[in-house]
């Protein structure tokens, strides 16, 4: 995995009006406002988050799979927007309004639980970038075992969606 090539997180280059969602808008004071950061390369897209209790699954100590499919939704969806922005030779700036892209399809392979008390990484890559949409593979892990894999199709909206 390479490091993270930027301190600007893709969510904050959302333009105002989708800067809200309770899983990564850095303006929803009650959100959990995970941040995604394209790798150095460009190739790969990561977030790192750490659960709060409160998430904890039917199973004691291991998060519940609904969070799990929030943090895919939220990093897969700002991972397409890079993808498709780089793609078109862009480049990530304080300036940036990056275009936005929501969840066609959410596909998620859960391989084993993932404990409450570490952090989480999530790796993003594009399989396929078109004009609109963009297929996004990922794997979250946690104390370095992959936890669960998640496949998305993700399609760009217009400003006035």
């Amino acid at each position: 995995m390479n490091s993270e090539h930027t301190k600007i997180s893709i969510q904050s280059t959302y333009g105002e009006r989708f800067q809200h969602c309770w899983g990564c808008g850095p303006k929803n004071d009650l959100g959990m406002h995970l941040q995604s950061f394209p790798s150095a390369d460009g190739t790969q897209c990561v977030c790192h988050v750490t659960p709060a209790k409160q998430f904890t699954g039917g199973v004691p100590d291991n998060l519940f799979g609904g969070m799990i499919a929030v943090i895919f939704d939220c990093h897969g969806t700002a991972s397409a927007a890079w993808f498709a922005h780089r793609n078109r030779g862009l480049e990530l700036t304080e300036d940036t309004v990056i275009g936005r892209f929501i969840t066609a399809r959410l596909e998620i392979d859960f391989k084993k639980p993932t404990p409450m008390d570490q952090e989480i990484t999530v790796t993003a890559q594009a399989e396929e970038i078109g004009a609109r949409k963009v297929i996004v593979n990922m794997e979250l892990e946690a104390g370095g075992i992959v936890r669960a894999k998640a496949r998305m199709v993700a399609v760009g909206v217009k400003d006035d969606m």
